[in-house]
């Protein structure tokens, strides 16, 4: 069997490609409609708003401000400094510089999570102790949303970057694993044949009932 890779390279070589392409990205992603996912999040979060959200991998801010905008209270998350920078300028928001495996988060804060289009950048072997730093960081049924490209649970390089890439049944086994309860997932883009959705999106209910080990 081949050896599970090393985090901290990962880390470290990923961030590099997003810090040193973080203006292309900027522009590239800016006018990304992402609201049919930030609406998934919103509509199961329990309680009166305003809600305090972490945008977990936030970017340089594009959502933050969208949160902020509807009312809420959002703090973004991010590991490349860059993005942090300009998350700052752009929202207007707190905004927390930290590696995804090196997480420091309080406990029981938070009635949202929002990672879109950030944990599969978290190497299978970590996953579950990331998702059990998210299930920490949210208040008693709480509310994460996720978004990720999906694949058939493979993980590697893909143009500098590491991701990894699971199917709806593993996803649900780390999810189920770190104490969280399926809500609801789609595939995006939306209207489109499967072949064509790289996206699986799923939103969870913070829960306290763990299951084992996935296969």
């Amino acid at each position: 069997m081949t050896p599970a890779p090393d985090p901290d390279p990962i880390t470290a070589l990923t961030l590099a490609h997003y810090n040193q392409r973080a203006e292309v990205f900027h522009e590239g992603t800016r006018d990304h409609d992402v609201r049919q996912n930030i609406d998934a999040l919103l509509r199961h979060i329990a309680g009166e708003a305003p809600f305090t959200i972490l945008d977990f991998g936030c970017g340089p801010g594009r959502d933050l401000k969208t949160f902020a905008g509807l009312g809420h209270t959002p703090i973004g998350l991010d590991g490349a400094e860059r993005f942090v920078q300009m998350a700052r300028v752009e929202s207007g928001c707190e905004v927390w510089q930290q590696d995804f495996l090196a997480l420091d988060l309080p406990a029981g804060r938070f009635d949202g999570v929002f990672a879109n289009a950030s944990l599969f950048h978290v190497p299978i072997r970590e996953l579950p102790r990331v998702l059990r730093d998210l299930h920490a960081t949210l208040k008693p049924g709480g509310v994460l949303f996720c978004s990720n490209p999906h694949g058939t649970n493979e993980e590697g390089w893909n143009s500098g970057r590491y991701g990894a890439y699971h199917d709806l049944e593993t996803w649900r086994c780390h999810m189920a694993q770190a104490g969280f309860v399926e809500l609801e997932h789609y595939y995006r883009p939306a209207g489109l044949p499967r072949e064509q959705q790289p996206w699986l999106a799923s939103v969870w209910r913070r829960a306290e009932v763990l299951r084992g080990k996935c296969a």
